[in-house]
C-alpha cells in the first residue's frame, strides 16, 4: 500500500470519526478510530527497517498511541491509556536520544516548551483530581518529547516532520485536556484530533 493512500485512509477515517462524535453513532466511532490509529501503525512500518534503532524506538511510540487511543475509548480505561501514551512519548523520547544524544540538545529549545506546559498545568490542576501525579509525569514526558523533536531537527540528526508532528501532537493533548478535565464540547475534538493524527503522520514519516 502506498504512503500516500495510507495518509488518505487515515483523513478519511478521522472525518468519519468527527462525524460519528458529532452525531453520537458509537459504532461508528469506534471503528473509525480504529482504522486511523492502526494506519499510522501501518505507515511507520511501511517505512521501517529493522536495523534503524531511531525507526524502531519510533514504530514503538507508534504502537504504544495507537494502542493508548483505543484505550480511551473506554470510560474505565482512560487511566491505562494516559500510562500507555506517556509510554509512547517515552519511546520517541527514545528515538531522539539516539539519534542525538540528550546532552547536546539544546537548553534553549527546552525553556519556552517548559514554560508552556507549566502554564497549561497551572491552568489544569483545580481539575485535575487524584490524577494530579499522572498528569504531570504526562506533562513532563509529553514536554521533554517535543523538546528532543526540535533539538535532532535542529542539528540535522532527523527530517523536519519529526519536529512538527511532535509539535502538533503537544497542541493536541492541550485540547484532550481542555475536553477531559476543564469544559468537554465537541470544539475540542474537532481541533484536537486533526492535529493528533497529523502529527502521528508527520512521527512515521521522520522515518
Amino acid at each position: 500500500m502506498s504512503e500516500l493512500l495510507i495518509i488518505a485512509v487515515i483523513v478519511g477515517a478521522v472525518a468519519s470519526l468527527l462525524v460519528s462524535m458529532r452525531s453520537g453513532e458509537r459504532q461508528l466511532e469506534v471503528l473509525s478510530k480504529t482504522v486511523a490509529s492502526a494506519a499510522f501503525v501501518v505507515l511507520g512500518l511501511s517505512r521501517w527497517s529493522g536495523g534503524d534503532p531511531v525507526a524502531t524506538w519510533i514504530v514503538v511510540g507508534l504502537v504504544l498511541c495507537a494502542t493508548g487511543d483505543l484505550l480511551l475509548l473506554g470510560g474505565r480505561t482512560f487511566d491505562l491509556g494516559l500510562i500507555t501514551f506517556l509510554l509512547g512519548h517515552v519511546a520517541y523520547i527514545a528515538a531522539f536520544a539516539v539519534a542525538l544524544p540528550m546532552a547536546s540538545w539544546p537548553v534553549l529549545f527546552a525553556a519556552p516548551v517548559a514554560l508552556a506546559s507549566m502554564g497549561a498545568a497551572s491552568w489544569m490542576w483545580s481539575h485535575l483530581g487524584r490524577r494530579k501525579i499522572s498528569v504531570t509525569a504526562y506533562v513532563v514526558a509529553i514536554t521533554v518529547m517535543v523538546w528532543g523533536g526540535l533539538s535532532v531537527v535542529a542539528a540535522g540528526a532527523m527530517g523536519w516532520t519529526v519536529a512538527v508532528g511532535a509539535a502538533l501532537f503537544y497542541v493536541s493533548d492541550l485540547a484532550v485536556a481542555r475536553h477531559r478535565f476543564v469544559h468537554a464540547e465537541f470544539l475540542n475534538r474537532g481541533i484536537g484530533l486533526p492535529l493528533y493524527y497529523a502529527g502521528q503522520i508527520l512521527i512515521a514519516l521522520a522515518i
